[in-house]
């Protein structure tokens, strides 16, 4: 056991967005953070949304106004701080006159345009689905539609740039490590941690913790801290599935299944489609969630129900799912828990924990922005807020342009294929120099392991972003996975496995 004698002003429990967000923000305070997941980084809801930044349309019917109103601000906050692995997509509503009236959709829509003050993304037009080339995929029997705006992320990226930007202003970052225990003693926290790898335990003198652990927020606070809250969030399962992508255009689509839900149709990864989600009640482990066929069929029959194309269960490619931790408001319609967030501050004792229940990927920054403030009174000499005009590593590119930024990568690597330059940009930003490391040639970059994947990116990956095994290389920190064969990832898992890198991790 290795004790970390020196009192702490903030541990945060849990490396999904929230943790990473908070992490981040209190770190560039001034204040004195751990971090600590008990699995990777985003391994758990925040690698398993539907990868959208954006202000929650349907949310409107709700009369959520004030949540999709902060949501569409952050929105664009989170544009200009990592335009790398963030960036505007149009989406195509096709209306059905058996839904939701077209005057209704366009009310809406309306609201969507002008709730959040939007100054970069162009707003909502009529379509004629005859006509314009939107409608050519779709059922000739959706004559109407309308396009938006809203915008794309790599979710867990997302996490692990947070991670990284908490760490460059000080905070220690433990991935695979479990907070264990723990428990007030004369007006602080003590903590144990335990790595899950090693066996190692650790223990630190904390004066605040945060506890962002999602799903597992309130067993943190009754096992782990021994506390309790009148809160409590409620899980609802979320599933996607990924096929081949079959319509012409970078443009995605929204379509409203019989049930009155609506499912995003996205273009990803170039060549793939992610269609998702569905909401469903979950009451057993989080760590257990997985797609069922009556999802995939869900999903499948929302597509077909709209599209020429008609999709198949083998032409799924891959599924997931995942558990998000709504807070618990009452409404007895998984689709109607709102997607708000809700702090609990518990003072007993002197030693303050402050739990989060709820969110969403959009307004992590603020959520982070707003919890530290409710820690001012503990912490009156940290430093203002400045997250909202910081970018996230790699998005240091002048004037938020990415084109721009990739048109001078590419004059600045004339050896590299244009595929990979695209990858190492949209992935790591401004700091696609750190991981080239120097190199003048693809024999510079080491192996080859198919696809875009080179050994110059596992190394930096291990060496920087904390990843310890194949899955956080090619599941997590990039999606690989889609690109490689069965037998380029075993292979891979292989090499990594016998690597120096995987002593090192």
């Amino acid at each position: 056991m290795t004790s970390d004698s020196d009192l702490i002003d903030l541990f945060v429990i849990g490396g999904g967005i929230n943790g990473a967000g908070m992490a981040r923000d209190a770190a560039g305070r001034g204040l004195k953070v751990v971090l600590c997941e008990k699995d990777d980084l985003a391994q758990g809801t925040s690698s398993r949304s539907g990868k959208l930044v954006h202000g929650g349309l349907r949310y409107l019917e709700y009369y959520e106004f004030r949540l999709v109103r902060e949501a569409l601000i952050e929105r664009e906050v989170l544009l200009a701080a990592a335009p790398h692995i963030i960036w505007p997509m149009r989406f195509v509503l096709p209306h059905s006159p058996d839904d939701r009236p077209a005057w209704l959709v366009r009310l809406g829509l309306f609201l969507y345009d002008h709730l959040g003050g939007r100054k970069k993304l162009p707003g909502t037009r009529t379509l004629d689905l005859r006509r314009d080339p939107e409608g050519a995929p779709l059922l000739d029997r959706y004559h109407k539609g309308f396009e938006y705006s809203d915008c794309w992320v790599d979710d867990a990226r997302l996490v692990v740039l947070n991670a990284v930007g908490a760490a460059e202003k000080g905070a220690t970052v433990l991935t695979r490590s479990a907070c264990v225990s723990a428990r007030r003693e004369d007006g602080a926290w003590t903590v144990q941690t335990r790595n899950e790898s090693t066996g190692e335990t650790r223990t630190f003198r904390a004066r605040c913790i945060v506890n962002c652990a999602g799903p597992w927020v309130s067993q943190v606070i009754n096992t782990v801290a021994g506390a309790n809250s009148s809160r409590n969030v409620r899980l609802v399962k979320g599933s996607h599935i990924i096929v081949p992508k079959w319509w012409s255009g970078s443009q995605a689509y929204l379509v409203q299944n019989h049930d009155k839900r609506v499912i995003f149709i996205n273009p990803y990864e170039g060549d793939k489609a992610l269609i998702g989600t569905t909401d469903i009640p979950w009451e057993d482990r989080a760590e257990d969630v997985a797609i069922t066929d009556a999802e995939v069929d869900y999903l499948l029959a929302a597509v077909n129900r709209y599209f020429k194309e008609k999709l198949r269960r083998s032409d799924v490619i891959h599924a997931f799912s995942g558990v998000r931790p709504l807070f618990d408001d009452g409404a007895g319609n998984p689709s109607a828990v709102t997607r708000d967030y809700v702090f609990d501050l518990d003072t007993t004792g002197g030693a303050p924990l402050l739990n989060v229940f709820g969110g969403k990927i959009t307004t992590f920054r603020e959520l982070a922005e707003r919890g530290i403030h409710r820690l001012r009174d503990i912490f009156p000499q940290m430093g203002p807020d400045w997250t909202g005009d910081a970018p996230l590593p790699g998005g240091e590119i002048a004037n938020a342009d990415f084109e721009s930024f990739l048109n001078l990568l590419r004059e600045l690597h004339p050896w590299m294929p244009r595929p990979l330059v695209v990858h190492y940009a949209r992935l790591y930003g401004a700091r696609t120099k750190d991981v080239v490391a120097g190199a003048m040639n693809l024999d510079g970059l080491g192996r080859h392991f198919g696809g875009t994947l080179y050994e110059a990116e596992v190394r930096y990956l291990v060496a920087r972003e904390w990843a310890q095994t194949p899955d956080d290389i090619l599941l997590r920190r990039t999606k690989h996975y889609l690109h490689l064969t069965p037998q380029e990832r075993d292979a891979f898992a292989d090499w990594f496995g016998r690597s120096d890198l995987a002593q090192a991790a």
